[in-house]
């Protein structure tokens, strides 16, 4: 304990040295100092909807992947394929519409998520 506790007084002597003497030219040797303090800041753990733990929402989704193919109606990929919803349940999607279900890959999961949640946070409908 002691000896992680003395590298990090050293590590932090040394970020007081770069801040403190011209920083432009240092910035470089910034990150490997940077990289071994621990963060404070934790993000909050993923809280999935109860309807997705549900068993028919498991049965539902393997329908329609049955249905369709289970590979992603975007780009054709068979990689952890996700029944997602179209219009998403925060933004009153209905959630055993077929019509309202896209099988997506992860990445466009991923990539359709991120441009809803953004939508949401900047209040663009």
């Amino acid at each position: 304990m002691a000896k992680a506790s003395k590298s990090l007084q050293m590590r932090l002597a040394a970020l007081r040295a770069f801040f403190v003497s011209g920083w432009m030219a240092k910035l470089t040797n910034l990150k490997p100092l940077i990289s071994g303090v621990p963060s404070r800041v934790r993000s909050m753990p993923k809280v999935t909807t109860s309807i997705y733990r549900s068993r028919e929402w498991k049965e539902f989704a393997a329908d329609v992947k049955r249905e369709r193919g289970s590979k992603c109606e975007r780009c054709g990929s068979t990689n952890r394929v996700i029944a997602d919803h179209i219009k998403e349940l925060k933004d009153g999607g209905a959630p055993f519409d077929r019509s309202n279900i896209e099988l997506l890959c992860h990445a466009h999961h991923q990539q359709k998520t991120a441009e809803a949640r953004k939508r949401r946070a900047t209040g663009i409908a």
